[in-house]
């Protein structure tokens, strides 16, 4: 099936582009960013080798109606939308840190517990949970943001300031924000029988000083959902939560001898699979949204998206 796993656009006032694990971004006119949301899939930090037919559509979509449902408690970087994958908003000057929030013992903070570790980017956790067991307050466990090919690395809030990676004064923002967006998220999923285990938020400061939301927010790439049905029972029997996330990536990839780690083979990705991973992550879009997801024509991704973008730009 037809893919868009690069691209090659020259707009017209494109400054530079910069190449992100799933996103590229141009620079026009150092004013505005043009974000197309490829099809590319990444665990652990290492892109996979072949793309998800409609997963950039997928994840633009989710983030976009996602910014529309925030936008009265924290500002954005988000002007408009020109084609399902992509997104255009403000140049930001992007925090260097991944703001993670977690309200339950779940994914990486979960293998760091299963470790003997109780204290994750300078949190604690209590003593005597299990996996997927609810936190008693959610935890902010940030990371640093690392270059593409280098992996995340937890960081404590305190090593974030003493390094002045983020000012005092910027951070607490972050953090209020973080909270804001989680709480609010969570109220979302729970309208939609779901519940928003954990997420992560990258924040950005525009030309004026202004700290605002960018890249994408609540999808199932960067966010981990449950169901809410059944969630009690399945913890007090020791079962596995049923869950909308790319979890379900990485476990394949885990039980295929793959971590991300020096040495390590990717799996070969058949088509029935990649089949799969895409009607997944179509069912997590209509779970989370709560609403059908219409394909877009992917004859020709790339044309359609260059056709789109000119047109907007050529008319804003």
């Amino acid at each position: 099936m037809n893919t868009i796993t690069t691209t090659d656009f020259n707009f017209p006032g494109q400054k530079s582009v910069y190449r992100g694990k799933v996103r590229e971004v141009y620079n026009i006119n150092d004013d505005l960013l043009v974000m197309v949301a490829t099809d590319r899939l990444s665990a652990f930090d290492v892109v996979l080798p072949k793309g998800i037919p409609y997963k950039g559509q997928i994840l633009n979509q989710i983030a976009t109606k996602f910014m529309e449902l925030t936008s009265d408690i924290v500002p954005n970087w988000l002007i408009a939308t020109p084609d399902p994958s992509v997104a255009v908003g403000h140049l930001c000057e992007p925090f260097k840190v991944e703001m993670v929030i977690r309200g339950y013992l779940s994914g990486h903070a979960a293998r760091e517990y299963a470790e003997g570790k109780r204290m994750i980017c300078g949190v604690s956790m209590p003593e005597g949970l299990k996996e997927n067991d609810k936190f008693p307050t959610p935890i902010i466990t940030p990371t640093t943001k690392a270059d593409n090919g280098s992996h995340d690395e937890d960081i404590s809030r305190e090593a974030i300031l003493a390094n002045g990676i983020v000012s005092e004064a910027d951070y607490i923002v972050l953090e209020k924000y973080t909270r804001a967006l989680y709480q609010r998220g969570t109220e979302i999923a729970l309208s939609r029988g779901l519940i928003l285990v954990d997420t992560k938020y990258e924040f950005g400061k525009t030309k004026e000083g202004v700290i605002v939301l960018i890249d994408e927010i609540h999808t199932p790439d960067s966010s981990r959902y449950f169901y809410s049905e059944g969630y009690q029972n399945r913890q007090d029997n020791n079962e596995e939560q049923k869950q909308l996330s790319k979890e379900f990536v990485r476990r394949w990839l885990i039980e295929n001898g793959f971590q991300g780690k020096d040495g390590q083979q990717i799996p070969d990705m058949t088509e029935a699979y990649i089949e799969t991973v895409s009607e997944r992550y179509i069912e997590l879009y209509e779970n989370i949204l709560g609403e059908k997801f219409v394909k877009a024509d992917i004859s020709n991704i790339n044309e359609r998206i260059e056709k789109n973008v000119l047109n907007y730009l050529q008319n804003r």
